[in-house]
């Protein structure tokens, strides 16, 4: 039966089954909060309908529903404690209501009770914000709003349901910030209050990570995420390199816009229209927050004028600080470092009209070209650029367009050089970077090999 059922299908015939059995079957969280969004006209945005299907079943035993749903397939026990499973296939989860005890100061400090008959007041309860504890009945389409959720949602308003069980789960902080950005609303006030009570310092680094990815990547306006944290005192523990940027003072003639905290986060929201081009949205929308870290470290005013001399240098090891905090991907730390360090190059060789030769170096030396040309453009977003920008970036892509020409003609490798008499040895690797010079330099791979030749002769 299993391969013959579409997931809405198959979540149907859950629901036929689970009333048989005298319980019910409802959708909740996310799944009904985008949908209703979405009939009250407001987007929850593309990248989240249609995802994460929860089902909450109750009135049923735990060993009743997983004989139940072993009947479309194999049943796969997601966590044991929590009651949660799912039919091998499809990315549904069916789970049993719950009830949680704090146990102790982190994210994952409780002990988890699974009751079938908690009653659905109760199961919704246990959730963080009133937009998230919205059911709705599989077979009917009745929406159970206990807490006042579609008004808070036609409001925009994120606000928390209990007091006491939301203060004992510090990632909720995040989570609170992370849906403003998301969907440009408002934290309520008493939320906020709330917020600024809890101490984050528990939390482990992956899940903070998971709630800024998802700011960055979802989000309709990602600054909003830090301008949430930053008026619930919450910047301090996990992005203290942030809090150093307000008040730090630019020179107003070419940042208009303030100080680097608004140059920052203006260039995060401008990110957004590039965001959907990047190989890897996450690593791409990190550039715009940690670029100008280095100002930190070099702003300083000389003869009545702000610079921040080599702060793109000077600045890396206050990038790679922040970037260890919150993760230990390597491919990431690399690709952002890189950028950060090559991100002032690109608009600086575009005014000089700078060689064939130096941009093809440029290119060479970034993880991603054409995003580092992205990101240029992102960087120059103040009016006092609107002609500049057009050109510059005009001017880039035509230059990609010849490095990757470049990079596709034949050129001198390792064995060309073997080949020709040459052995592995301490000079091998400096040879074959000179050759790579050449290729750079667009000199045809004959002429080539007889000048790279020529170079191993005078290293001798």
């Amino acid at each position: 039966m299993t391969n013959k059922l579409t997931a809405d299908n198959l979540i149907q015939e859950i629901a036929r089954a689970v009333d048989a059995k005298g319980g019910k079957a409802y959708y909740i969280g996310g799944f009904v909060r985008d949908k209703l969004m979405t009939v009250l006209g407001i987007s929850p945005g593309a990248d989240v309908l249609g995802k994460d299907v929860d089902i909450e079943v109750h009135g049923v035993q735990a060993e009743d529903l997983r004989e139940l749903l072993s009947q479309f397939g194999e049943v796969i026990t997601i966590g044991k404690s929590f009651g949660v499973y799912a039919v091998r296939g499809y990315d549904i989860d069916i789970a049993i209501p719950r009830k949680e005890k704090n146990t102790g100061r982190g994210h994952r400090d409780f002990e988890i009770y699974t009751d079938p008959f908690l009653g659905v007041e109760a199961a919704a309860r246990r959730r963080d914000f009133t937009i998230n504890a919205l059911m709705q009945d599989v077979l009917t389409g009745e929406i159970v709003d206990c807490f006042g959720s579609r008004e808070d949602l036609k409001n925009g308003i994120i606000r928390h349901i209990d007091p006491e069980s939301f203060v004992e789960d510090p990632l909720r902080v995040l989570r609170a910030a992370q849906f403003a950005a998301r969907f440009d609303f408002k934290v309520a006030d008493e939320t906020m209050d709330l917020c600024r009570q809890i101490d984050l310092s528990a939390l482990p680094r992956e899940r903070v990570t998971a709630e800024l990815e998802k700011a960055l990547c979802k989000g309709r306006k990602p600054s909003i995420f830090f301008a949430v944290l930053r008026a619930m005192d919450q910047l301090g523990h996990w992005f203290p390199e942030l809090v150093s940027l307000i008040g730090l003072e630019q020179d107003p003639i070419f940042h208009p816009e303030g100080d680097v905290w608004n140059h920052v986060m203006a260039a995060l929201d401008k990110a957004v229209v590039y965001r959907d081009c990047a190989e890897e949205p996450f690593r791409f929308m990190l550039i715009p927050l940690v670029h100008d870290l280095g100002k930190i470290e070099t702003t300083e005013e000389v003869n009545g004028r702000i610079h921040a001399y080599d702060h793109e240098k000077v600045g890396l090891p206050v990038v790679s600080r922040f970037l260890h905090r919150l993760t230990n991907d390597a491919g990431l730390i690399r690709y952002v470092m890189n950028m950060t360090e090559l991100h002032m190059r690109p608009n600086t060789v575009a005014y000089a009209k700078s060689s064939i030769k130096k941009t093809n170096r440029l290119f060479d030396e970034a993880v991603s070209p054409y995003e580092l040309i992205l990101f240029s453009t992102i960087d120059m977003f103040s009016e006092r650029y609107e002609g500049e920008r057009e050109d510059n970036l005009e001017f880039l892509l035509d230059r990609l367009e010849i490095y990757k020409e470049y990079m596709s003609r034949p050129y001198v490798t390792g064995k060309d050089l073997i080949d020709a008499g040459l052995s592995p040895g301490e000079n091998f690797k400096e040879i074959l970077g000179y050759a790579h010079k050449l290729r750079l330099a667009g000199i045809p791979k004959d002429e080539a090999l007889k000048q790279v030749l020529a170079y191993a002769r005078r290293c001798k």
